[in-house]
């Protein structure tokens, strides 16, 4: 798995630490890209930019991790059209904009690989999550018609979803309750395994994802201790 270069979005977060880390950890060439650096992904401009320059630097860009992300919290009804416009700037647009600059680099190379971070609310409903949920479920099925179109070109598209990771922003909103003991324990509680997803934990999946052995494309892997599969039902 040595030698490759590869394109992390949000690197500067819990998340993408995580992956800048195990990728380098392999011996790739790493590229991170966050808007604690300047970097704009809602800026079309700046992904074609920022690709053109990788692949002048380095030659080639052989896996894109779009990992940049917000939330919002809210349901419909409390959920403003500017939350609406915000999230999915980043969220849906950030991925199709760092796509788009990729794409015909990996075609020429013939070939590549790209993970997108989506998350379990694309597929199990949580409450207060509306602007943040249909964000993620636009991803996963991007990711599935991105893999359908790219497979001809011999690339490779996938996601990961996560449960609920403990990163920097969870810990923030936690801090944030009245009771954060007690919300921890809410949120452990929700996930049959019994613990948050670490940061790590997941950057492993994406690692998973974009290794050359993994023969698989189209897929949403679940990194959710149990939330989407399993019920723990108390008989007593």
């Amino acid at each position: 798995m040595s030698g490759r270069v590869v394109v992390i979005t949000g690197a500067a977060g819990g998340i993408g630490s995580a992956m800048m880390e195990r990728f380098a950890a392999n011996g790739d060439t790493v590229v991170g890209l966050d808007l604690a650096d300047g970097f704009d992904l809602t800026d079309p401009a700046q992904c074609t930019a920022a690709a053109d320059r990788i692949v002048t630097e380095h030659g080639r860009i052989d896996v894109l991790c779009n990992n940049a992300g917000i939330s919002a919290i809210g349901d419909v009804v409390q959920s403003t059209p500017d939350d609406w416009q915000r999230v999915f700037a980043v969220n849906v647009f950030g991925v199709a904009n760092m796509s788009r600059a990729v794409i015909p680099h990996m075609r020429s190379a013939g070939g590549g690989v790209i993970v997108n971070t989506c998350s379990i609310v694309a597929s199990v409903g949580l409450v207060q999550r509306a602007v943040y949920a249909s964000s993620k479920g636009a991803i996963q099925a991007l990711t599935k018609a991105m893999a359908a179109d790219e497979v001809q070109h011999g690339i490779r598209v996938n996601c990961v979803s996560p449960g609920t990771v403990e990163s920097p922003w969870v810990q923030r909103l936690v801090a944030a309750t009245e009771n954060p003991e007690a919300t921890y324990a809410a949120l452990r509680k929700r996930q049959p395994m019994g613990d948050l997803v670490s940061c790590e934990t997941v950057a492993d999946a994406v690692v998973y994802l974009a290794a050359p052995t993994t023969f698989t494309t189209g897929i949403d892997l679940l990194v959710d201790g149990g939330i989407s599969g399993i019920r723990i039902v108390d008989a007593s």
